[in-house]
């Protein structure tokens, strides 16, 4: 079968592979789409951060080169012995973290810190590829309202519900995003379907800051202005409720914590490394910091707001490209311009070409 494998920093290859096979207690899933994630960039730009190398993850029992690929669903088309609930046919999508499932973590059901935390298609192989071989605990059913395409979003959907989960924020409350990738426009949709109404966003880009305002922002600001602190601080009338941190610099991350209110609360989503902040600021207008990571127990209500029509997270994706113009039309296409924001892999065209028509 056609695989995208990592090898090495800026060494992707589609190679052809043998064909996957399940365990007693997986499915395997033939592929419709795939979304590339901005972990998938960074592992393709100077990785790996991630990916094992040398050593096996505890979970997959895996390690480099291995297929990328986390953001997926697909057709079930073989059923492990083990397996009950599902059989072939069945459409699903993936919830792609591992789980050790003996953790006392993943026995409190808080299985996104599992002390074997990982994803498929980063710790083991994962769906840019046109059949995979998935773990049971992974495979959520699809109603036949929600379509394959919508489906591939819905990962990076669970991490932005997951944040707001972590965050307590209420209707009425001041909401600001700052970082226009497809977290923060899908932070932006999420907050708008649970009744906030006053929500800004920050970018650089013009591109997604308008695409912020179509999905539900009542206001876009330039990252860049000179004067960026006094117009958020104007907006907010002194002051956000809640500040998510989408993108992941020291910078942004600043501006988070300058434009929360006193006593508000500033949510990191964005992966970043080593910070600084003024903790005598930060202590003085009590701000609370708080992280999230992942996501549990939110694919079931994500799956339920676009089956009844209240969500549609297909409206960030940009682009679908087939298994072998992932490199340039996929990868490449988002490094080098900001227009693109979520990009759809499809292995199996013949599997999707009821719903939309594949665009390279």
């Amino acid at each position: 079968m056609k695989v995208l494998r990592w090898h090495g920093a800026r060494d992707l290859r589609v190679s052809e592979v043998p064909a996957a096979v399940n365990r007693d207690n997986e499915v395997l899933v033939q592929v419709a789409y795939c979304g590339i994630c901005g972990s998938d960039l960074h592992e393709y730009q100077d990785g790996p951060h991630a990916i094992p190398c040398g050593s096996v993850h505890p979970v997959s029992g895996e390690q480099a080169p291995l297929t990328l690929g986390h953001e997926f669903c697909g057709q079930v088309v073989a059923v492990g012995d083990h397996v009950r609930g599902v059989q072939v046919g069945d459409r699903v999508a993936i919830e792609p973290e591992y789980r050790c499932q003996e953790c006392r973590y993943c026995l409190a059901g808080d299985y996104n810190l599992c002390e074997s935390m990982g994803f498929i298609g980063l710790m083991g192989n994962g769906g840019m590829a046109e059949q995979v071989a998935v773990p049971d605990y992974m495979l959520n059913p699809l109603p036949d309202s929600v379509s394959y395409r919508q489906a591939a979003v819905l990962e990076p959907a669970a991490v932005a519900e997951h944040a707001l989960n972590q965050s307590s924020l209420q209707p009425g409350d001041r909401c600001l995003v700052i970082g226009l990738g497809p977290i923060g426009l899908l932070l932006i949709m999420l907050a708008r379907l649970r009744g906030i109404q006053e929500i800004c966003a920050v970018d650089v880009s013009p591109e997604r800051r308008k695409k912020a305002r179509q999905l539900g922002a009542t206001s876009a600001l330039d990252g860049r202005q000179d004067d960026l602190h006094a117009q958020l601080q104007q907006l907010s009338a002194g002051g956000f409720d809640t500040v998510f941190e989408a993108a992941g610099s020291q910078v942004t991350f600043t501006t988070a914590l300058q434009a929360a209110k006193k006593g508000g609360k500033v949510v990191l989503v964005g992966l970043m490394g080593e910070i600084s902040l003024d903790a005598f600021d930060l202590v003085n207008r009590e701000i609370r910091l708080q992280t999230s990571v992942g996501y549990r127990d939110v694919y079931p209500a994500l799956i339920n707001h676009i089956a009844e029509g209240r969500f549609d997270p297909a409206k960030i994706v940009t682009k679908t490209v087939d298994l072998d113009n992932a490199l340039s039309g996929g990868f490449d296409a988002l490094l080098a311009s900001k227009d693109q924001i979520k990009v759809l892999i499809n292995p199996n065209p013949s599997l999707t070409e009821q719903e939309y028509p594949l665009h390279v």
